[in-house]
């Protein structure tokens, strides 16, 4: 007990900006924090310890789940959230991250950013006195990937010594999937084609942390490698928001990287498939397996509510 109040209490006033900054027992109190709260949630039992404060959230990119999820959280955690899009607010005018940062601290308990540049969050993150939370950069998507390994746990009962398998391009969903399954004990494989490998700094941070947990990450070429006795398989659609000029050369590139039924033949009869949505059903993956048994995205997408209820109510 005594571990858990310090946990909670090593928490509040913190940002989350990435699992990177989260030590695995932090990361593995915020999943159960999720559960319990989705339990309390479905049971009808008020929890409201934002009771009075106000979350602001700025998008700079559209967005379904991530919105619908903060907005609707904050509401059950007895809070108020306000939509800020660049349109509303003065940075899409020019002023500067700093200054808002500043402002919003003054008239806010915590604040989300939904951008393209990982450094336009931390930015607000070193200029505000309030909790900051990434609801996505270019870099890293970390309030998804917490309702990803939500899921799992949930489904398989355990994460460690789990394998999950990345099928598709070396972005912020790989970066912040095989960042979590490097803290949790997790064997985390992925395969991009040439041009669109992850981040070698993330790779590298990620492998260090592995050391320490006893995690493995492979990144490989062959997706049929990557996904071979995977407990989780998971992909992303190949052109990701700001890239959708390039989708045709992309189509081109990522031929043969599709997740189809032949491919998840590979992974353990059992796998649990994953996609972060929106989907492009038969491009990244085949309607046979996002719609098949396998399937849990619509289990994912509403762990986005509990994960991200989790991580206000801890930080906030």
């Amino acid at each position: 007990m005594d571990n858990i109040e310090e946990i909670a209490s090593g928490l509040k006033g913190r940002d989350f900006l990435g699992l990177a900054d989260y030590k695995p027992e932090e990361i593995r109190y915020l999943l159960d924090l999720a559960i319990d709260l989705k339990r309390k949630q479905k049971n009808g039992e008020l929890y409201q310890p934002l009771k009075g404060k106000t979350l602001g959230m700025i998008f700079e990119k559209s967005s379904t789940r991530t919105r619908v999820s903060f907005e609707v959280g904050m509401y059950q955690l007895g809070g108020h959230a306000l939509f800020l899009s660049r349109n509303d607010i003065q940075m899409g005018r020019g002023e500067t991250i700093r200054d808002t940062a500043m402002v919003m601290s003054r008239y806010l308990d915590g604040m989300i950013i939904r951008t393209f540049g990982h450094r336009n969050v931390v930015e607000l993150a070193r200029s505000s006195t309030i909790p900051v939370i990434n609801a996505l950069s270019d870099l890293s998507h970390p309030c998804q990937v917490m309702a990803d390994y939500q899921t799992v746990l949930e489904k398989k009962g355990k994460l460690e010594g789990l394998k999950v398998a990345y099928i598709g391009d070396g972005n912020n969903m790989l970066h912040s999937l095989m960042m979590g399954a490097s803290k949790l004990g997790m064997h985390f494989a992925s395969a991009s084609p040439e041009g669109y490998d992850p981040d070698s700094d993330q790779v590298r941070l990620a492998r260090e942390y592995a050391e320490e947990t006893g995690a493995k990450i492979d990144i490989l070429r062959d997706p049929r490698e990557a996904i071979e006795n995977a407990d989780v398989v998971y992909t992303d659609v190949w052109a990701s928001m700001g890239f959708e000029e390039e989708q045709k050369e992309r189509e081109r590139a990522f031929s043969g990287y599709q997740v189809n039924e032949e491919l998840a033949q590979h992974a353990k009869p059992d796998y649990l498939f994953l996609h972060c949505l929106p989907a492009h059903r038969g491009e990244e993956v085949s309607e046979g397996v996002i719609d098949g048994p396998n399937s849990v995205i619509f289990d994912e997408a509403e762990n986005r509510l509990h994960a991200q209820k989790a991580i206000m109510a801890a930080i906030m």
